[in-house]
């Protein structure tokens, strides 16, 4: 994926458009927590018309006090693994699906870059996390490309996820 060309307003578009059918017709609502994609997943989200029905609310949490405040991540997890690891966005995606009172949510914490990375951590690095009903699953993956590349790769790849997960 990495090489492709990096996804548009089209391909989120599909993309929505599936995930909302398959809540629909579960009488799921959904909720994101998003910290590299400042909010574009719940963006793409509501950029379809009636997502009213399935589309419950987006937590913003770019800092690591918003993850502790709006989301319930606790101190110790971010002292402990980082804002940008598995902990963190299992506890993201959990704390958004509880807090919304939905039964389903995606989290993503990640470093879009142009700076931030290190070794283990390098720029590219995302966090994905899918809460739904009691099963909570995540996914680490690295994406090439600048900030916005790397932004859209992974909107793409949450939305994917929880069409999978669904």
């Amino acid at each position: 994926m990495s090489k492709a060309k990096a996804p548009g307003a089209a391909e989120f578009a599909a993309l929505v458009e599936k995930l909302s059918e398959i809540l629909l017709a579960r009488g799921w609502r959904m909720a994101t927590a998003e910290s590299c994609t400042g909010g574009w997943i719940a963006k793409c989200c509501t950029d379809q018309a009636g997502s009213s029905a399935w589309f419950d609310r987006g937590f913003v949490s770019y800092s690591d006090q918003a993850k502790q405040e709006l989301l319930g991540v606790e101190s110790g997890t971010l002292h402990g693994h980082g804002a940008v690891s598995k902990a963190v966005a299992l506890q993201m995606a959990e704390g958004a699906r509880k807090r919304a009172g939905v039964e389903a949510a995606v989290a993503v914490t990640g470093i879009a870059g142009p700076g931030g990375g290190s070794p283990e951590k390098p720029v590219g690095t995302v966090w994905f996390a899918w809460a739904t009903g009691s099963n909570s699953q995540a996914k680490r993956l690295h994406f090439d490309g600048d900030r916005d590349a790397v932004r859209r790769q992974t909107v793409q790849q949450a939305l994917m996820g929880m069409i999978e997960r669904l």
